[in-house]
Protein backbone atom coordinates (compact mmCIF):
# COMPACT_ATOMS: atom_id res chain seq x y z
CA UNK A 1 0.00 0.00 0.00
CA UNK A 2 1.41 3.53 -1.02
CA UNK A 3 1.77 5.93 1.73
CA UNK A 4 2.91 9.19 1.75
CA UNK A 5 6.63 9.70 3.90
CA UNK A 6 5.84 12.03 6.50
CA UNK A 7 2.76 10.00 7.63
CA UNK A 8 4.72 6.24 7.06
CA UNK A 9 7.77 7.67 9.67
CA UNK A 10 4.93 9.12 11.89
CA UNK A 11 3.20 5.26 12.39
CA UNK A 12 5.88 3.55 13.17
CA UNK A 13 6.39 5.77 16.50
CA UNK A 14 9.65 7.62 15.25
CA UNK A 15 8.05 11.29 15.33
CA UNK A 16 5.14 13.08 14.78
CA UNK A 17 3.86 13.75 10.65
CA UNK A 18 5.28 17.69 11.36
CA UNK A 19 8.77 16.30 12.86
CA UNK A 20 8.89 14.15 10.35
CA UNK A 21 8.63 17.14 7.68
CA UNK A 22 11.66 18.41 8.97
CA UNK A 23 13.57 15.68 9.19
CA UNK A 24 12.91 15.30 5.43
CA UNK A 25 13.67 18.79 4.98
CA UNK A 26 16.77 18.47 6.36
CA UNK A 27 17.62 15.79 3.97
CA UNK A 28 18.42 13.11 6.95
CA UNK A 29 15.53 11.26 5.50
CA UNK A 30 16.64 8.25 2.62
CA UNK A 31 14.06 6.20 0.83
CA UNK A 32 16.16 3.16 -0.95
CA UNK A 33 19.17 4.85 -0.68
CA UNK A 34 18.53 8.00 -1.72
CA UNK A 35 17.62 11.34 -0.40
CA UNK A 36 13.97 11.78 -0.29
CA UNK A 37 11.49 15.13 -0.84
CA UNK A 38 8.11 16.13 1.31
CA UNK A 39 5.97 14.34 -1.86
CA UNK A 40 7.28 11.31 -1.44
CA UNK A 41 5.19 8.24 -1.22
CA UNK A 42 6.68 4.67 0.14
CA UNK A 43 5.31 0.90 -0.80
CA UNK A 44 5.59 -1.27 1.28
CA UNK A 45 8.77 -3.28 1.08
CA UNK A 46 10.83 0.13 0.58
CA UNK A 47 13.70 1.37 2.79
CA UNK A 48 12.69 3.87 4.97
CA UNK A 49 16.31 5.58 6.39
CA UNK A 50 16.40 8.31 9.25
CA UNK A 51 20.08 9.27 9.97
CA UNK A 52 21.01 6.06 8.19
CA UNK A 53 19.03 4.12 10.62
CA UNK A 54 16.12 1.90 10.00
CA UNK A 55 12.88 2.91 11.83
CA UNK A 56 11.42 0.55 13.82
CA UNK A 57 8.57 -2.05 13.30
CA UNK A 58 5.09 -0.08 12.77
CA UNK A 59 3.22 0.18 16.13
CA UNK A 60 -0.36 -0.28 15.44
CA UNK A 61 -3.26 -2.34 17.18
CA UNK A 62 -3.14 -5.38 14.79
CA UNK A 63 0.52 -5.33 15.67
CA UNK A 64 -0.24 -5.56 19.47
CA UNK A 65 -3.12 -7.58 19.58
CA UNK A 66 -5.37 -5.51 21.66
CA UNK A 67 -8.50 -4.30 20.96
CA UNK A 68 -7.46 0.11 21.56
CA UNK A 69 -4.30 2.00 21.27
CA UNK A 70 -2.57 3.40 24.27
CA UNK A 71 0.50 5.37 23.79
CA UNK A 72 3.24 7.31 25.79
CA UNK A 73 4.19 11.45 23.41
CA UNK A 74 6.93 13.16 25.13
CA UNK A 75 4.96 16.59 23.81
CA UNK A 76 6.85 19.62 23.27
CA UNK A 77 6.11 23.05 23.95
CA UNK A 78 3.66 24.59 21.89
CA UNK A 79 1.17 21.36 21.81
CA UNK A 80 -2.18 21.84 22.72
CA UNK A 81 -3.97 18.72 24.35
CA UNK A 82 -6.81 19.08 22.92
CA UNK A 83 -8.99 17.28 19.69
CA UNK A 84 -9.96 20.00 18.54
CA UNK A 85 -9.24 20.29 14.81
CA UNK A 86 -9.16 23.90 14.40
CA UNK A 87 -6.79 24.49 17.48
CA UNK A 88 -3.69 24.81 15.60
CA UNK A 89 -0.82 22.27 17.24
CA UNK A 90 -3.53 20.14 18.51
CA UNK A 91 -1.87 17.34 20.10
CA UNK A 92 -4.01 14.80 17.79
CA UNK A 93 -3.07 16.24 14.47
CA UNK A 94 0.72 16.12 15.94
CA UNK A 95 0.84 12.64 16.41
CA UNK A 96 -0.88 11.66 13.59
CA UNK A 97 -1.83 8.26 14.39
CA UNK A 98 -3.83 6.49 12.25
CA UNK A 99 -6.54 5.37 15.19
CA UNK A 100 -8.71 8.11 16.49
CA UNK A 101 -7.06 9.01 19.53
CA UNK A 102 -7.77 11.12 22.85
CA UNK A 103 -5.61 12.84 25.17
CA UNK A 104 -5.47 11.26 28.90
CA UNK A 105 -5.50 14.16 30.96
CA UNK A 106 -3.76 17.41 30.21
CA UNK A 107 -0.13 18.95 30.22
CA UNK A 108 -0.46 22.78 29.30
CA UNK A 109 0.97 23.51 26.04
CA UNK A 110 3.60 25.57 28.00
CA UNK A 111 4.62 22.72 29.47
CA UNK A 112 6.20 19.52 27.76
CA UNK A 113 6.82 15.97 28.17
CA UNK A 114 4.56 12.79 29.60
CA UNK A 115 1.20 12.63 28.17
CA UNK A 116 -0.65 9.31 27.60
CA UNK A 117 -3.44 8.92 24.62
CA UNK A 118 -5.66 5.77 23.90
CA UNK A 119 -8.40 5.61 21.10
CA UNK A 120 -10.22 4.04 24.00
CA UNK A 121 -12.31 7.09 25.19
CA UNK A 122 -14.60 4.98 27.10
CA UNK A 123 -12.03 4.21 29.71
CA UNK A 124 -10.24 8.38 29.42
CA UNK A 125 -12.87 9.42 32.35
CA UNK A 126 -12.47 6.50 34.37
CA UNK A 127 -8.65 6.50 34.33
CA UNK A 128 -9.49 10.37 35.37
CA UNK A 129 -11.59 9.94 38.20
CA UNK A 130 -8.99 8.02 39.88
CA UNK A 131 -6.30 10.48 38.73
CA UNK A 132 -5.54 11.72 42.42
CA UNK A 133 -4.37 8.22 43.27
CA UNK A 134 -1.90 8.28 40.41
CA UNK A 135 1.61 9.92 40.80
CA UNK A 136 2.96 12.57 38.47
CA UNK A 137 6.42 13.51 38.67
CA UNK A 138 8.16 16.60 37.40
CA UNK A 139 11.14 18.58 36.79
CA UNK A 140 10.82 22.33 37.20
CA UNK A 141 12.82 25.48 36.21
CA UNK A 142 12.29 28.73 37.89
CA UNK A 143 13.80 32.38 37.91
CA UNK A 144 15.94 32.29 40.74
CA UNK A 145 17.37 30.00 43.43
CA UNK A 146 15.34 27.17 45.59
CA UNK A 147 15.12 28.01 48.98
CA UNK A 148 14.23 25.53 51.47
CA UNK A 149 11.89 27.35 52.64
CA UNK A 150 9.52 27.46 48.98
CA UNK A 151 10.54 23.66 49.11
CA UNK A 152 8.94 23.27 52.24
CA UNK A 153 5.74 25.74 51.54
CA UNK A 154 5.53 23.79 48.50
CA UNK A 155 5.31 19.96 49.95
CA UNK A 156 2.67 21.70 52.80
CA UNK A 157 0.03 22.90 50.29
CA UNK A 158 -0.72 26.14 48.37
CA UNK A 159 -4.22 28.08 48.41
CA UNK A 160 -5.02 28.23 44.19
CA UNK A 161 -8.55 27.79 42.95
CA UNK A 162 -10.36 28.46 46.13
CA UNK A 163 -8.91 25.47 47.28
CA UNK A 164 -5.38 23.89 49.42
CA UNK A 165 -3.67 21.47 47.31
CA UNK A 166 -2.83 18.02 48.67
CA UNK A 167 0.51 17.78 50.17
CA UNK A 168 3.32 16.52 47.93
CA UNK A 169 6.65 15.40 47.76
CA UNK A 170 9.41 18.07 46.92
CA UNK A 171 13.38 18.02 46.46
CA UNK A 172 16.19 20.63 45.12
CA UNK A 173 18.06 19.19 41.44
CA UNK A 174 19.82 22.37 40.78
CA UNK A 175 20.47 26.28 41.59
CA UNK A 176 17.20 27.04 40.22
CA UNK A 177 15.77 23.50 39.53
CA UNK A 178 13.42 21.04 41.71
CA UNK A 179 11.72 17.95 41.64
CA UNK A 180 7.78 17.73 42.52
CA UNK A 181 5.89 14.56 42.93
CA UNK A 182 1.95 15.25 43.06
CA UNK A 183 -1.15 13.40 43.52
CA UNK A 184 -3.12 16.12 41.85
CA UNK A 185 -3.75 17.37 38.54
CA UNK A 186 -5.65 20.82 38.98
CA UNK A 187 -4.99 23.29 35.57
CA UNK A 188 -1.79 24.72 35.41
CA UNK A 189 -1.44 23.36 39.32
CA UNK A 190 2.56 23.87 39.95
CA UNK A 191 2.75 27.36 37.71
CA UNK A 192 0.16 28.46 40.37
CA UNK A 193 1.69 26.92 43.60
CA UNK A 194 5.00 28.74 42.77
CA UNK A 195 3.55 31.90 41.86
CA UNK A 196 2.64 31.86 45.41
CA UNK A 197 5.71 32.07 46.56
CA UNK A 198 7.07 34.68 43.94
CA UNK A 199 8.63 32.37 41.79
CA UNK A 200 7.93 31.91 37.95
CA UNK A 201 8.33 28.37 36.22
CA UNK A 202 10.27 28.99 33.18
CA UNK A 203 10.56 24.86 32.14
CA UNK A 204 8.02 22.13 33.14
CA UNK A 205 8.89 18.62 32.12
CA UNK A 206 6.75 16.17 33.10
CA UNK A 207 9.01 12.80 33.47
CA UNK A 208 6.39 10.29 35.19
CA UNK A 209 2.88 9.23 35.61
CA UNK A 210 2.68 6.34 38.21
CA UNK A 211 4.29 3.57 36.42
CA UNK A 212 4.89 5.05 33.04
CA UNK A 213 8.27 6.99 33.12
CA UNK A 214 9.17 9.45 29.86
CA UNK A 215 12.41 8.07 29.43
CA UNK A 216 13.88 6.91 26.39
CA UNK A 217 11.34 8.79 24.41
CA UNK A 218 12.80 12.13 22.80
CA UNK A 219 10.97 15.04 22.24
CA UNK A 220 8.26 14.15 19.89
CA UNK A 221 8.15 10.69 19.82
CA UNK A 222 5.94 8.51 20.92
CA UNK A 223 5.66 4.78 22.08
CA UNK A 224 3.17 2.28 22.72
CA UNK A 225 2.67 1.43 26.48
CA UNK A 226 3.84 -2.09 27.36
CA UNK A 227 1.25 -4.68 28.95
CA UNK A 228 2.91 -4.64 32.53
CA UNK A 229 2.48 -0.63 32.52
CA UNK A 230 -1.70 -1.14 31.36
CA UNK A 231 -2.63 -3.21 34.05
CA UNK A 232 -1.05 -0.35 36.48
CA UNK A 233 -3.06 2.03 34.80
CA UNK A 234 -6.71 0.38 33.74
CA UNK A 235 -9.37 -0.08 35.69
CA UNK A 236 -9.39 -4.55 36.61
CA UNK A 237 -12.31 -4.34 34.68
CA UNK A 238 -10.99 -2.98 30.95
CA UNK A 239 -9.08 -5.10 28.68
CA UNK A 240 -7.07 -3.85 26.92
Amino acid sequence: MTNRLNKHIAETGYCSRREADRLISARRVTVNGKPATMSAQVDEGDTVLVDGQPLRARAVVKATGRRHVYIALNKPVGITCTTESEVKGNIVDFVGHEQRIFPIGRLDKDSEGLILLTSNGDIVNQILRSENKKQKEYLVEVNKPVTDEFLRGMARGVRIHDQMTLPCRTSRIAKYGFRITLEQGLNRQIRLMAAEFGYRVTQLRRVRIDNVKLAPLKLGQWRNLTDQELRGLLPGNVQF
